[in-house]
C-alpha cells in the first residue's frame, strides 16, 4: 500500500531522530588560516561545543560517551559557547563529573547563552534570579571552566599570546542584549590575534563583523541547525535559516571568521534528524 509506506517514512525518520539521532554525535575537523596568526600557535587545536542543554538528556551513557570525543581530540583549548541548561543550574548536576574530566593544557572556558539566565521561567523576586545565576555560575566554576562574562583573557605560549574574549548573549528580540565587545577589547591592542566567544551569531552580523576591532575567529551556537535538515557537503538547508542569516558552519566577512555549531544537546522537540550533535576541533595555521 503506497498511502502507508508514505505515511511510514516521516514515523521511521521521528522514531530514529528520538531513539538515535540525538546522540548521534560527530567529529568536524577544520583547519583555518591566519596571516596574522602568532608563530607559537601554528598547529594550536580548539575544541568547541555549544548548547549542551542538560535539562534535555535521558541517557548519561551516551552523554559520556559524546563528550569522550572531546579529550580524544586532544584539544590545547576547550571553549563551550553558552546554553548549559534549558532553565535552572540543577539540571547540569547530573554531568559535573563529566564536565571536569574534559582537558586541556591552556585551559576550559565558558560563557553563558539565552537558557542560562532562567528568563524562560518565573522567579518570586530579583534576589531569587540573582542567587539562580551565582548557582549557575558556581557550576561552570565545579566543572574547571572560567566562565567569561564579558572578559578577556591572555592566551600565552613561549613568548607569543591571544586574546581569548567571552560576551554574555546578545541577540535580536526577544532575546536579552548582555554582551559588551567596548568591555571585552578594552585595553587590548588593535593588531592582537583575538577570538570572540558569543553564544547568538546575530551578535556577529549585526556587531562584531562592522566593529573597529577585528576578531579574527567569533564562535557562536545557539541556532542548534532547527534540529531539522539537511547538512551535506555543497548543500545546507533548515527552517532556521528564514530566522538567521548565520545559522551553520564556517562563514567569511573581510578575513574575519564565523563558525556556527549546531550544537552537542537538543531542547524542545527531543530528537534530530540531519543535524546531528557535534564536537568541532579547530586546527589554526598560520599562512
Amino acid at each position: 500500500n503506497i498511502s502507508l509506506s508514505m505515511a511510514a517514512i516521516p514515523l521511521s525518520g521521528t522514531i530514529y531522530a528520538i531513539t538515535r539521532g540525538k546522540y548521534n554525535f560527530q567529529v568536524k575537523e577544520l583547519t583555518l588560516a591566519f596571516d596574522d596568526l602568532p608563530e607559537a600557535f601554528d598547529g594550536f587545536i580548539i575544541v568547541q561545543f555549544s548548547d549542551f542543554h542538560a535539562g534535555s538528556f535521558d541517557d548519561y551513557e551516551q552523554v559520556k560517551r559524546g563528550l569522550s570525543l572531546i579529550n580524544e581530540a586532544h584539544p590545547d583549548l576547550i571553549v563551550f559557547t553558552g546554553d548549559l541548561v534549558n532553565n535552572r543550574p540543577q539540571e547540569a548536576k547530573p554531568f559535573i563529573d563529566l564536565l571536569s574530566a574534559l582537558d586541556a593544557p591552556y585551559g576550559k572556558f565558558s560563557i553563558l547563552g539565552n537558557h542560562d539566565y532562567g528568563d524562560y521561567m518565573p522567579f518570586k523576586n530579583e534576589e531569587e534570579r540573582q542567587l539562580n545565576r551565582e548557582h549557575l555560575e558556581r557550576i561552570h566554576s565545579q566543572c574547571g571552566f572560567d566562565l567569561l562574562n564579558n572578559a578577556t583573557r591572555m592566551i600565552q605560549k613561549d613568548s607569543d599570546s591571544i586574546a581569548l574574549m567571552g560576551v554574555e548573549n546578545w541577540g535580536n528580540t526577544p532575546f536579552p542584549q548582555y554582551g559588551d565587545l567596548d568591555i571585552v577589547t578594552k585595553g587590548i591592542d588593535e593588531q592582537q590575534f583575538s577570538i570572540l566567544l558569543s553564544h547568538d551569531p546575530d551578535h556577529w552580523e549585526d556587531v562584531a563583523k562592522d566593529y573597529p576591532k577585528k576578531f579574527n575567529l567569533t564562535l557562536s551556537g545557539h541556532t542548534h541547525g532547527a534540529q531539522f535538515g539537511v547538512d551535506i557537503p555543497g548543500w545546507q538547508w533548515s527552517p532556521v535559516k528564514y530566522r538567521y542569516k548565520r545559522w551553520l558552519g564556517l562563514y567569511e566577512f573581510k578575513k574575519q571568521y564565523l563558525f556556527v555549531s549546531k550544537g552537542f544537546g537538543f531542547l524542545g522537540f527531543p530528537g534530530r534528524i540531519g543535524m546531528s550533535p557535534e564536537i568541532v576541533v579547530f586546527k589554526l595555521k598560520r599562512n
